[in-house]
């Protein structure tokens, strides 16, 4: 409604029309300093929670202050019926007040009637002489009760509904002035605020005893909290749950009472920076159930918000995992175990003993492993070089993450790339999405790169930048990916002789040789091998269900003195072998498995060591020939070069070797 500013024109003081008079500019600033502490203190009870009768019956009084002889009432609309209801009316006849509740919204039944019927404001300047209303016969109802004018209009709400009516009734006859139509357009408009800020009160306390009633019927821990955290409600299974009272669960202490205090100074922190970032999140905590156990709890929050984005509640949820975390810490428990059987049976016989070169190299994983620098296994096939890299591994600050292994030898040339560093989508054919490489997935521990020495050129230079650069390149990318990887490498090949025949490069090299660690052969631990071959019979004998309770002498003598240039995976093999056929209680082990002769290379053929470099390819070729071309096999060339299938194959391939035409030099030989 449009409301005018104030009427400077003099008026008289005798009717009602003319109150206030403004004969002075004092008088008008004290009037609006009167409705501007008014409307202040209005507000202040809509927010220290008055009820709306306490907040519609202070306009009233307030209006009834400034225009002295008028009586104020204002009346609700009820949706449903849509009739009158009282709202306040302090200074109107008791009788006059209940008469008006109940009557319909309609032009007929009184000012304030038509008013909330037509949306708009009613003057009734002499009710003695309108008889607009004579039907519903209120024109009489408010001439008993000395009411001579009545000025009523409806109060809107923000989307056009009819709220109810503010009335200035007066015992003369009169017109409402420019300043008394100033007045109603304020008392209105706060009445508008007053009354939708109840309604939506009454809304959300409806909503919340709906929601109450769903919640109550739910099996499930559900808490109602203030945006600063604070429970303000709790549902029927959180008092089943924890034996505590409504009171209980909404008093200071509940989190204490009621989570284990561990959990409490665990997750406090973590609690409150998740409820200032106003955004979900879960807690696993223990709470105390009434039977006095504690069980775990995934606690849930979900934030409420009002229609400018305030959180006005959050909501927790809770579920009882317990069952699920002492089945998660007893398969932890079950699989530390097991790494740890594991370990023992697949790994022990590698590096248990007492002699002084595996002392030595023990020492030396103790030392470097809490390090982040690089390390270089050398040693020959079979030795253990891999356990070694995991023993520095789990001994590292990186042992929480992943130790990721990568055998050089046994990847093609045309994929190591790809494998080490990943490749985008379209690189090369076949790349149909984006692959992480294996640098990326050991981001923050460890990456073994066995087999080092048959890594191609290009690599070997791609490899050079991620230890200088601490970044690498996806194949077909052209952004540097940033990673942070524990380097260690192995290999059993001589890298100073492949770096004289320009195989391997020689800043890559030192690079790698930060920490350098030589495992020794079996050959030069012979005091460890009697332990390592009573472990291996007990490991095999309890495999194949054998009691094997003996073993002669003569068996370890014979043991300690072959040279084993398979080492240790050599050693497993015969004992295992041994253990299958064995009859009686006592170890014995065919004496031919054990000769020299069957180990050394024939013809010109020597095992490949210091002269690798020079003779790498007449070597490889000699060793194809007096095989016929086989490679794998016990009478393989790999086996006669004391080398792993997929390392041989590698080298022919990088020597271009064409292993093929071997085939028909060994059917010569049959002939």
């Amino acid at each position: 409604m449009k409301t005018n500013r104030h009427n400077e024109t003099n008026q008289q003081s005798a009717t009602p029309d003319d109150l206030p008079h403004t004969n002075s500019e004092s008088q008008d600033r004290k009037w609006a300093e009167t409705l501007l502490a008014g409307e202040n203190r209005l507000l202040e009870m809509l927010a220290t929670g008055c009820t709306l009768s306490e907040v519609l019956e202070a306009l009233c009084r307030l209006i009834e202050d400034i225009a002295s002889g008028s009586l104020c009432g204002i009346v609700l609309v009820d949706p449903v019926s849509n009739r009158l209801k009282h709202g306040a009316a302090p200074s109107l006849p008791l009788s006059y007040n209940e008469s008006i509740h109940g009557r319909p919204v309609n032009i007929y039944s009184g000012p304030c009637a038509m008013a909330a019927s037509l949306k708009e404001q009613v003057i009734a300047a002499d009710v003695a002489s309108d008889a607009r209303w004579d039907t519903y016969e209120w024109r009489a109802l408010a001439m008993a009760h000395g009411l001579r004018a009545c000025w009523s209009t409806p109060i809107l709400s923000s989307d056009e509904k009819v709220l109810g009516t503010f009335a200035i009734y007066s015992r003369e006859p009169g017109s409402p002035s420019a300043y008394h139509q100033h007045l109603i357009g304020q008392i209105t408009h706060l009445a508008t605020v007053a009354i939708e800020h109840k309604h939506r009160e009454e809304k959300l306390r409806q909503d919340e005893r709906e929601l109450r009633r769903i919640t109550d019927a739910i099996a499930q821990l559900i808490c109602v909290l203030g945006p600063d955290g604070k429970t303000l409600y709790a549902n029927r299974f959180v008092l089943d749950y924890s034996g505590l009272s409504l009171e209980d669960v909404m008093a200071d202490d509940f989190r204490a009472r009621f989570f284990h205090s561990d959990d409490i100074e665990r997750s406090q922190n973590e609690r409150q920076h998740a409820l200032e970032r106003e955004a979900p999140f879960e807690l696993e905590l223990r709470a105390r159930r009434k039977d006095g156990q504690y069980r775990w709890l995934l606690i849930r929050y979900n934030p409420l918000q009002d229609e400018e984005g305030r959180i006005i509640r959050w909501y927790a949820t809770g579920t009882d995992i317990d069952e699920r975390k002492r089945e998660e810490e007893r398969i932890q428990k079950e699989n530390l175990a097991l790494r740890e059987e594991i370990d023992h049976s697949s790994m022990f016989e590698e590096i248990v003993g007492s002699s002084e070169v595996i002392r030595k190299v023990l020492t030396q994983v103790t030392k470097v492993a809490p390090s982040d620098s690089t390390v270089l296994v050398l040693g020959e096939t079979g030795t253990g070089k891999e356990l070694i890299a995991r023993a520095i591994h789990k001994r590292s600050k990186r042992a929480s993450r992943l130790l990721i292994r990568v055998n050089c030898a046994a990847i093609p040339a045309p994929l190591i790339a790809s494998e080490l560093f990943g490749h985008e989508k379209g690189a090369f054919t076949g790349a149909l999405q984006r692959r992480l490489g294996r640098f990326e997935l050991a981001d923050g521990g460890t990456i073994f790169l066995d087999e080092i020495g048959d890594l191609p050129a290009e690599t070997q230079i791609a490899l050079l930048r991620v230890l200088q650069e601490k970044e690498i390149e996806r194949v077909g990318g052209s952004q540097p990916i940033p990673v942070d990887v524990r380097v260690l490498a192995a290999t059993n090949r001589d890298l100073k002789a492949a770096m004289a025949a320009g195989t391997f490069r020689q800043d890559l090299f030192y690079r790698l040789n930060v920490f350098p660690i030589q495992i020794p052969s079996l050959r030069e631990r012979v005091d460890d091998i009697p332990l390592l071959v009573t472990y291996m019979i007990e490991r095999y004998a309890k495999k194949a269900g054998k009691k094997i309770r003996n073993i002669q002498k003569e068996t370890l003598k014979l043991f300690q003195a072959y040279d084993w240039p398979g080492n240790i995976r050599e050693l497993q093999n015969v004992i295992e072998r041994a253990v299958v056929l064995c009859e009686s209680e006592t170890f014995s082990v065919d004496e031919t498995w054990l000769k020299p002769e069957g180990h050394r290379l024939s013809g010109s053929v020597v095992p490949l060591g210091a002269a690798i470099a020079e003779h790498e390819k007449d070597i490889i070729e000699t060793a194809l020939a007096d095989c016929g071309g086989r490679i794998s096999g016990p009478t393989g060339a790999a086996a006669k070069l004391g080398l792993p299938r997929q390392t041989l194959e590698s080298k022919i391939t990088a020597l271009g070797i064409n292993k093929h035409r071997f085939k028909t030099r060994q059917a010569d030989y049959a002939r």
